[in-house]
């Protein structure tokens, strides 16, 4: 492969590589700086890349350094709330998150995630196993969703209560969105980017953290990519349209994770 279509490749599987490691890390900034640091290990030696799949070259790169930097890593600007929930995460059995990340929000196959992390196959199963079990232990909360579609809706939240969460409400408008929050406070949104009057999710929401400070977002969207630029903060969360219960039940299970570090998930 040339180094333009090496470039071109790795350009298109970039932005998912940043959504993995700002979920990983629970900070955008924290991901791109990983991220960034997988190019220039790449640009120094190419033949980190796989050859067939520019995608596994790519995360396997990324999970070299992740793993050699002793992860988490704390950074000076870190805020409260994101060093105790590193604090948390190292509470973790080692690597399962990782699986159940590629796994769930990534769609890896499991021989996939095994090249990766560079284990067996097996492991890699039975550790994406043991973080459903493990995250599936979080504080239960309030979740709120924004959804227009009254099928996605009512499918979300069948999802989110058989976890054992309770669903103050489902807004299909910007309008219903900012009411339905000051009148139950949720611990977690799940928004769609495109709301039933023409307005956008991304801006409900945005204004909503204004009034309830640094609540966890799950965007589920039909055009990822549109969040993944890099060009303004972008959620920790985001899962793809068509969206499997698998991975609504992990990244629910993971923000009320990190919510729960400062007893945001409380009933």
């Amino acid at each position: 492969m040339s180094a333009a279509d090496l470039a071109q490749s790795i350009g298109r599987e970039l932005p998912y590589l940043r959504r993995y490691a700002r979920a990983l890390t629970g900070s955008q900034t924290a991901g791109d700086n990983y991220a960034a640091a997988t190019l220039e290990a790449i640009l120094s030696d190419r033949e980190l890349m796989d050859a067939e799949d520019t995608r596994i070259g790519l995360f396997r790169t990324f999970h070299a350094i992740w793993q050699s930097s002793g992860q988490p890593v704390a950074s000076e600007n870190q805020s409260t709330r994101e060093a105790a929930a590193q604090a948390h995460l190292r509470g973790l059995t080692a690597n399962s998150r990782e699986a159940l990340l590629l796994r769930t929000i990534e769609e890896l196959r499991y021989d996939q995630i095994a090249r990766i992390m560079q284990i067996d196959q097996s492991e890699a199963e039975e550790l994406v196993q043991i973080a459903l079990n493990e995250m599936g232990r979080a504080i239960r909360g309030r979740v709120m969703i924004i959804e227009d579609e009254t099928i996605i809706a009512m499918d979300l939240k069948g999802i989110v209560q058989a976890m054992g969460h309770e669903v103050t409400g489902v807004a299909r408008t910007h309008s219903a969105a900012i009411e339905l929050a000051a009148d139950n406070r949720p611990a977690l949104i799940l928004a769609d980017i495109q709301m039933a009057d023409g307005s956008s999710g991304i801006d409900a929401v945005n204004e909503l953290m204004g009034s309830l400070g640094d609540v966890p977002v799950i965007f589920i969207t039909a055009f990822p990519e549109r969040l993944l630029t890099g060009d303004r903060p972008e959620p920790a969360f985001l899962i793809s349209k068509p969206y499997s219960e698998e991975q609504v039940r992990s990244a629910v299970s993971q923000a009320m994770f990190f919510a729960s570090t400062e007893g945001l998930g409380t009933a």
